[in-house]
């Protein structure tokens, strides 16, 4: 057992008190914060286990090379993610997101959405794309998710690997592996996307090609959203739900 891995991954949980999901930092109960704080420090022993790797992962990892190491993130991070919730594998990650900071605290309510439509950017700094715009289960409009990095670099050999690997969890039972390769494939070392995805954090992007596409139009008395639903439609817009994964940290 990596037991720098093991601090890590308690200073993670304890960070996770205070910035984890927007559910969990404000408007949710002690024991809410309790229950995560229980899940991200069993991982630490989930992760100093070689089963973790599944037999497409341990193909990239040859049995005479070192097992991966990973680090921790100072804070967690959040992935957006489509596809099947039964499914362990799967193509289109390429469309997936990462917020590399909690994107609930850092949001706009819908209340305010005039003065975000007007000035275009948020308090936190983050610009509004009045095309392209997400919400989460409490009706903050949020800014949108950066590229998930598909690829790692080889810090010895400096080659350009056509994976990445990331720790995740839904904070519930399964704390695993996730590898995502460059051409858009994903696979999931234990477990399904639906155990990695924390139910109470919901997540939709809202787009249009016309002007029509407004948060304005968002029915307020449709939040909070309840975990495991589906966000509401908006007026004008097309609207795409998305999975939301703690990502704890990932391989050096």
């Amino acid at each position: 057992m990596n037991y720098l891995f093991l601090l890590a991954v308690v200073s993670i949980s304890l960070l996770a008190e205070q910035q984890g999901c927007q559910s969990l930092s404000l408007f949710e109960s002690s024991p809410r914060r309790y229950a995560i704080l229980s899940t991200l420090r069993t991982a630490a022993g989930i992760l100093g286990s070689s089963s973790l790797l599944s037999p497409a992962n341990a193909a990239i990892v040859e049995t005479d090379a070192p097992k991966p190491k990973f680090v921790r993130y100072p804070q967690l991070r959040f992935i957006a993610a489509l596809g099947d919730p039964k499914s362990s594998n799967g193509m289109g990650c390429d469309q997936w997101g990462l917020w590399r900071d909690d994107p609930g605290p850092r949001g706009v309510r819908l209340s305010n959405a005039d003065a975000l439509v007007k000035e275009g950017a948020a308090p936190a700094g983050w610009k509004f794309d009045s095309k392209d715009w997400w919400l989460e289960e409490h009706g903050l409009i949020m800014g949108q998710p950066t590229s998930l990095a598909r690829t790692k670099l080889d810090k010895s050999t400096k080659e350009i690997l056509p994976y990445k690997r990331y720790i995740v969890t839904g904070d519930r039972e399964v704390t695993t592996i996730l590898t995502v390769f460059e051409n858009g494939r994903w696979e999931l070392a234990k477990g399904s996307l639906y155990d990695v995805t924390h139910l109470p954090c919901r997540s939709a992007r809202y787009t249009s090609s016309g002007n029509s596409c407004l948060p304005q139009n968002a029915n307020k008395n449709q939040f909070p959203v309840k975990p495991g639903a589906v966000m509401p439609s908006v007026d004008g817009c097309e609207k795409q739900d998305y999975a939301v994964l703690f990502v704890l940290g990932e391989e050096a």
